[in-house]
């Protein structure tokens, strides 16, 4: 089948080792009943496998003409190709229990993983490809470099479990940088009053790593609060962990669920 050449604005780099295919497969390992979206299935070498041992695949891909060929190549009332933007994809549309898989262009990442946490209760698991350092920052723990706004929102909702990594060889074009897949997995917890503060504290906090979280979060928490929580005014943001952040959300959200919008 003819294809065009990768598209650098779609971060098309596709995936053409048969070993790593397997092992990817392998750690998704697909049954029957699950319901798999993959996202940027490109030229399918994921989603080949997968149409094999699933009932029910959705796939979502923006280019058109690659969206075209798969739907020639998958023909079949169980899969359904959907040409469209991921960003702007409704999840909910489709199912609960969602298995969401994928290479994600590397230059729209984060964007994804925010829309995927975003319906997390719609999903029973994701494996992504994703950037090394990227993942790195996904499981980053507090007090180390990689700790971030990434590591703090993800890790409130998903526990995340770097598998392998996968070298710039097995793709083409070659990448630039290694990739690593990851495996995320939903977490029940009750104990955030609001995610759109606890969503305000992180980005505030992380706005301005390099200040005090007493001036870093001056405009949204007193120094009372901080005595609440028992959390030292003079620290900085990376030393704190996700539960720390959650206690300040929490302890300032009726402040401000309490002001007139």
């Amino acid at each position: 089948m003819q294809h065009h050449r990768p598209r650098r604005r779609f971060s098309q780099n596709f995936l053409t080792d048969r070993s790593y295919i397997d092992r990817i497969v392998r750690s998704i390992a697909p049954r029957k009943g699950d319901h798999i979206v993959e996202i940027g299935p490109g030229r399918g070498a994921l989603m080949q496998p997968l149409s094999e041992a699933v009932d029910q695949l959705d796939v979502i891909e923006i280019d058109r003409d690659e969206a075209r060929a798969l739907q020639q190549r998958f023909a079949s009332a169980a899969h359904t190709i959907h040409c469209a933007d991921v960003l702007a994809f409704d999840f909910r549309a489709i199912g609960g229990r969602l298995r969401i898989v994928g290479n994600l262009p590397y230059h729209i990442s984060t964007p994804i993983l925010f829309a995927v946490d975003a319906v997390w209760e719609s999903v029973r698991d994701c494996h992504f490809m994703l950037q090394k350092e990227v993942v790195a920052r996904m499981a980053a723990a507090p007090a180390t470099p990689d700790y971030g706004r990434l590591s703090v929102m993800l890790q409130y909702r998903w526990q995340v479990e770097p598998l392998f990594d996968v070298p710039p060889t097995v793709f083409r074009p070659q990448p630039k940088v290694w990739s690593t897949v990851v495996r995320l997995s939903p977490m029940l917890r009750a104990d955030l009053r609001d995610i759109g503060m606890f969503r305000r504290i992180v980005e505030a906090a992380f706005s301005k790593r390099r200040k005090t979280l007493r001036n870093s979060l001056r405009d949204l928490v007193l120094v009372e609060d901080f005595v609440a929580c028992d959390i030292d005014a003079g620290r900085r943001a990376e030393t704190l962990s996700v539960a720390d952040f959650a206690s300040l959300a929490n302890q300032v959200w009726p402040r401000f669920s309490a002001c007139p919008e």
